[in-house]
């Protein structure tokens, strides 16, 4: 469903009688700004948790290459027959 020229243009006079004129321009500044805003919120957000996801993948290697490093350590069988 897309808009044809008929409807974007009584949407154009809507807006035009609800505003006026002198207001499209003000209004159209305030949805740029608030559109900049929630663009840099939303890169902010997404560079956070990218900061996040590699801090838990480095642990995690981290962890996976002690636990390749650790040697064996058999166990005393002694100390697991009966008496």
């Amino acid at each position: 469903m897309s808009l044809g020229v008929t409807e974007i243009t009584l949407i154009l006079i809507v807006v035009i009688l609800l505003f006026g004129g002198k207001r499209i321009p003000e209004l159209a500044r305030s949805l740029g700004r608030a559109k900049a805003e929630f663009e840099k919120a939303k890169n902010a957000i997404k560079k956070e948790t990218d900061e996040i996801k590699e801090s838990i993948q480095e642990e995690i290697d981290a962890a996976a290459s002690k636990s390749e490093t650790k040697e064996y350590e058999p166990s005393d069988e002694s100390n697991n027959q009966p008496v």
